[in-house]
């Protein structure tokens, strides 16, 4: 299948042609000659009535993100503190610090948004790479459908896309970025290359690779790549350099790591992206890379060897010591996925071929088994997610009542004035947002903490709210800060909670 974009020229009518066959304008007609913007705002959509039916909120990371933002605005920017730095989130949180707390919620619009519109660009390559006639365009959209919802089956996706962390917004650029290249618009393709570069270092030897086929192939691209590149190593290190002089505290945050990989670190590495998605589904991937070969199929076999080429990096980042975790592997299962959803395509289409006289239908049972294979497992990802979000649930209302503490404290410039914030570690990045300080000033070694002379307050979580105390408060601001001792509760008269002294 020739990689060029399969988009037909528009050829202008002329004479008075040209305004009968314009047809109508308005919104009709802008929604037929622009479908994709309708179904970017249905995911949008659709996103922010998941947030809000779901009831989560961030992971860790993110908050720590949200701080950035707001120290950057303050020229204030400290990344010595967890999490690890990314330029990528960097990109978003700068810009959403403007809008106050408010940036919370763009933030987790954003995330959710761009993460479920992954499924749209899997079926998209799916489809595509499916190479149906119009006749047959049935089996293209089985292949679109397939691709997209395997890659919501990809383990423990939807927990990272409701705790709003980057690693599936990742995976959607880097999907957006192929269909961009197969769409005809290599620009595109790699300033997404770019962004993807921006959140994992695993994108810059492919990000290489393009950019070395678009210099020759493209001269008009050629200042777009050098400002492109240069914008790595600058966002990367040169921010870094700036706020804590240690260019590479990223590499060095990740070394050390409790995720690490013990023993076997390239079967280690293997096992835990082979664990991401179910055997159906990898082995249809599997037949999309062989049938390929048979069909030579460049487009598919560059695909899967860059998702094995992309594992490879990965087991040598894992042998320099840097953890390896099953996330940083989403961005090739979701090319697993995406080549799987090509397999089912191609069995509608292609399966009678194989050997002559096999009746038209003959793929049908062969994707109905592969589908039928996928539901027990399908079944127990659901419960799993449901289980998780009912936790994430009871986290939200732990996180909402820490809000609820601090105001009724007070506010957190008098906690702060008092001592250094301490609570467990879970807690820290979520302290920090409200605080409004690093997450490294946050203590989270509540008894190491104790057994130091400084002044803090300590926050220790209930399981219905939350217990304040200081200590080792100094003399000159004893009776200011001794409101802060107390429990923030729910009552019989405040089911909410109300801060309770004690």
């Amino acid at each position: 299948m020739p990689d060029t974009t399969l988009e037909t020229p528009h050829i202008r009518p002329s004479g008075g042609q040209a305004g009968r066959s314009a047809g109508p304008r308005g919104a009709g007609s802008f929604v037929a000659r622009h479908p994709w913007w309708l179904v970017a705002i249905g995911v949008i959509v659709f996103s922010a009535v998941l947030i809000r039916v779901t009831g989560t909120r961030p992971g860790y990371d993110p908050y720590g993100w949200l701080v950035w933002g707001y120290q950057t605005l303050h020229l204030s920017l400290d990344l010595g503190g967890a999490p690890s730095w990314k330029p990528f989130t960097f990109l978003f949180a700068v810009p959403y610090a403007l809008f106050g707390h408010y940036a919370l919620w763009l933030w987790m619009l954003t995330s959710v948004a761009t993460s479920l519109g992954g499924c749209v660009f899997a079926g998209r390559i799916a489809y595509r790479l499916t190479g149906a006639d119009p006749e047959h365009r049935y089996a293209a959209i089985a292949a679109a459908i397939f691709a997209g919802v395997a890659l919501l089956g990809i383990q423990d996706y939807m927990h990272y896309v409701l705790s709003v962390q980057s690693d599936p917004m990742l995976v959607t650029v880097c999907l957006a970025a192929i269909d961009c290249h197969l769409s005809g618009h290599p620009r595109w393709a790699f300033l997404l290359g770019v962004l993807a570069a921006l959140g994992r270092p695993e994108v810059w030897p492919f990000l290489g690779l393009y950019a070395i086929w678009a210099w020759r192939a493209i001269p008009s691209m050629r200042w777009l790549i050098y400002v492109g590149l240069a914008l790595i190593p600058l966002l990367w290190f040169g921010v870094p350099t700036i706020t804590n002089h240690r260019p590479n505290i990223a590499g060095q945050l990740a070394l050390a790591s409790p995720r690490e990989l013990h023993g076997n670190k390239v079967i280690g590495t293997i096992n835990r992206f082979t664990a991401l998605t179910y055997l159906p589904v990898q082995l249809a991937a599997l037949l999309a890379f062989v049938w390929a070969v048979i069909r030579r199929d460049r487009t598919v076999i560059i695909l899967g060897a860059g998702a094995i080429a992309w594992v490879v990096v990965e087991i040598a980042f894992a042998l320099h010591g840097w953890p390896g975790v099953p996330r940083y592997l989403f961005e090739p299962a979701g090319v697993m996925t995406a080549l799987a959803g090509v397999a089912v395509g191609w069995l509608l289409l292609d399966a009678p071929r194989i050997r002559h006289g096999l009746p038209a239908w003959v793929g049908v049972p062969a994707v109905l088994l592969l589908v039928l294979s996928l539901v027990p497992g399908a079944l127990a990802r659901v419960r799993k997610e449901h289980k998780d979000m009912l936790h994430e649930r009871g986290r939200t209302v732990q996180i909402d009542k820490l809000a609820a503490t601090l105001n009724a404290l007070g506010g957190y410039q008098h906690v702060r004035a008092c001592g250094r914030p301490v609570t467990n570690v879970e807690y820290v990045a979520i302290m920090a947002w409200y605080t409004k300080v690093n997450t490294g000033k946050i203590g989270h070694r509540p008894q190491f903490e104790l057994q130091q002379s400084y002044p803090i307050v300590l926050f220790t979580a209930l399981r219905n709210g939350w217990a304040i105390k200081p200590f080792h408060t100094a003399p000159a601001m004893q009776s200011a800060c001794a409101n802060l001792t107390g429990l923030y509760v729910p009552t019989a008269r405040h089911p909410h909670g109300v801060l309770v002294p004690k």
